[in-house]
């Protein structure tokens, strides 16, 4: 059979290869997107909404590199709330509904319509290599794809078992069969695996469940967009539903393990300690006699409800059980029960910072088979990895992104610094500059970098130059204008509270001052000097000022410590430094460099075991093996 050629073969058609095969494709090469079903292009498997915290984060950074899963989750959202708005920026993040039936539609379409990218509907079967790099695949049906560059984005599919009670069955999703032939081609390659497990709970009919016990969480109004590019959203929302479970359910559950495959050791893989199955959470909160639990419409106008909380593995006889004794789901039907999955995934401090296998040129990974979980993380790795595939077939800089600039970077860079035992999750604390890496200035953060390699245009990336100047210079005027110069209504202050501070105040101190926000400022101070002619670019505007005013102290204080943390930060490791013969090093940090081989100094920083003073060992033998 006649071999098709390409730039690029992505591998799975997921949330990860979605923003692979569209940014390698959006960057010029011939690229080709290989799915078991086309009509499973982003799928969500488990809950339909994207973003929340950290997550929020990551869509909005996906957004201002040219991906497309935010502006997919506005065309499809069905409930939008800005988590945390009474709380500081650097925590607050949107969450959406989506439609779990028109969202894969959607990006199916979308990618019909993206130059350069073709989709072909198959299964993996064998990798292969030339004198060590990637050459091509070959699917289960014989067809050959010869390739410079393959980027694997299997999920939960390599090797996959899916566990309901006692009996278990081959897939990584309902109704889709599992990717033995890949795997048994991906561990020939000399690659490290493990196993992980996941899971999702059961589906119930709308029609069954009686919300007059359960409390409503309407969305907020007006919807707070996912994407910087969307101007307006006109929606109408549908409500999310909060119950609990009961002491009787735990009895229940607790009353079933001895047929749970989690408790009786015939799941091996480890599973996510944050997102935890109902009745991992019942045994290791045994003091705990609830647990919330969130009914989510899975879609806008069907019957099926997410139970998000409950994930499990019991067998179905006893999810009924269970379920039926929770406030509002006594008489509940069942659409379908829940399972786990357990699936092969590689281990990622044998990735570079591009997401390319070190022993493997051309080979990139991301997704689930990096040990993460959530769609963001795996489609803001999906980005990176189609992107930097592009890059190096174009003999272009790689885009690698520092911890100081998003969490797409200390993502990654946790990946490949950290012995993870169970599957990755984002969190807002795990980024040291949080305060600096907030959902509302993704744009400005990253519109350079997007603009350098071609993933934004002209005008996206002059309208993000024009507010971040009108930002900046609004900030500066109000920092450096005396208050006495300024026309101000007392009487208006007054009303709200406001004393009159010192008249060498600035505009900047009255606004930092807890009693207002930008609204009370300006019936004191007088309105903001520029009108942006876009409604949601001003909007943004006024938003962005008043954060970088109220909180420029603290952004002062977090961008020393970046400055300090890049003093050594990006000093590059030799890749061929022999660390077991540095005798200066404690054992600990030998072993633990060794096995991660971190690239730069500041992750040599990051890893277990490594101190202070093992960094301090690691600069003076750079130095010497510099003036040798």
């Amino acid at each position: 059979m006649t071999a098709q050629s390409f730039d690029v073969v992505v591998v799975g058609g997921g949330h990860a290869g979605i923003e692979a095969c569209h940014a390698a494709a959006r960057l010029g090469m011939r690229t080709a997107l290989v799915t078991m079903d086309v009509h499973a292009i982003g799928r969500l498997s488990c809950n339909p909404a994207m973003g929340g915290l950290a997550k929020g984060h990551v869509v909005r950074e996906i957004d201002a590199l040219g991906g497309l899963q935010a502006i997919a989750t506005d065309a499809n959202g069905i409930q939008f709330r800005l988590l945390n708005r009474s709380k500081g920026p650097a925590v607050r993040a949107p969450r959406v509904q989506v439609d779990k039936d028109t969202y894969p539609e959607w990006m199916a379409a979308a990618l019909r319509r993206t130059a350069n990218l073709v989709l072909i509907e198959g299964s993996g079967a064998e990798i292969h290599t030339r004198n060590g790099r990637i050459a091509g695949l070959t699917l289960e049906d014989g067809t050959r794809l010869d390739c410079r560059a393959l980027v694997l984005t299997t999920g939960t599919f390599l090797n996959a078992i899916m566990h309901c009670g006692l009996e278990k069955t081959a897939g990584g999703r309902i109704g889709e069969k599992a990717s033995t032939r890949l795997a048994d081609s991906f561990l020939a390659l000399g690659l490290e695996t493990s196993r992980l497990k996941t899971g999702t709970p059961a589906r119930l009919h709308r029609d069954s469940i009686d919300f007059s016990k359960c409390l409503i969480q309407p969305g907020d109004d007006p919807a707070p967009p996912m994407s910087f590019r969307t101007r307006r959203l006109d929606v109408e929302q549908v409500p999310c539903w909060l119950t609990r479970t009961t002491p009787h359910t735990h009895d229940v559950i607790r009353g079933g393990l001895d047929r749970s495959p989690l408790f009786t050791g015939r799941i091996e893989g480890v599973g996510p300690r944050y997102c935890p199955s109902i009745e991992d959470k019942v045994v290791r909160f045994a003091d705990k006699d609830h647990h919330q639990i969130f009914l989510e419409p899975e879609t806008r106008d069907g019957v099926s409800y997410y139970p998000n909380g409950i994930s499990t593995s019991l067998p179905a006889d006893v999810q009924e059980a269970f379920v039926r004794t929770i406030p509002g789901l006594e008489n509940c039907r069942f659409i379908r029960h829940g399972y786990a999955v357990e699936y092969t995934c590689v281990p990622p401090h044998q990735l570079a910072h591009t997401l390319e296998t070190k022993d493997v040129p051309g080979l990139f990974l991301a997704g689930q088979i990096n040990g993460t979980s959530g769609y963001e993380e795996a489609a803001g790795q999906g980005l990176a990895a189609g992107i930097n595939a592009a890059l190096a077939l174009k003999g272009e800089e790689p885009l690698i992104l520092g911890r100081d600039e998003s969490y797409i970077g200390v993502m990654i860079d946790d990946l490949l610094s950290k012995d993870h035992r169970e599957p990755y999750r984002l969190f807002t604390s795990r980024a040291e500059f949080r305060l600096l890496l907030r959902c509302d200035n993704a744009d400005l953060r990253l519109a350079r970098h997007a603009h350098r390699i071609g993933m934004i245009d002209e005008r996206q990336f002059d309208q993000t130059v024009a507010l971040a100047e009108a930002v900046a210079a609004e900030s500066d005027r109000l920092r450096t204008t005396p208050l006495r110069h300024a026309e101000a209504d007392w009487q208006a202050a007054g009303e709200i509270g406001f004393e009159k501070p010192d008249h060498h105040s600035t505009l900047a101190q009255v606004l930092s001052r807890s009693e207002f926000d930008l609204d009370a400022f300006e019936r004191v101070a007088g309105p903001l000097t520029r009108r942006l002619d876009d409604d949601r670019l001003h909007e943004r505007y006024r938003e962005q000022v008043e954060i970088e005013v109220t909180y420029a102290g603290y952004f002062e204080k977090q961008e020393r410590q970046v400055a300090r943390m890049r003093e050594t930060e990006h000093v590059r490791l030799p890749g061929d430094l022999d660390y077991m013969a540095i005798g200066s090093l404690k054992f600990e940090a030998r072993q633990s460099l060794a096995r991660f081989r971190p690239e730069t100094v500041g992750q040599a920083s990051r890893l277990a075991g490594v101190t202070p003073s093992d960094i301090d060992v690691l600069l003076v033998t750079l130095r010497k093996r510099l003036t040798a």
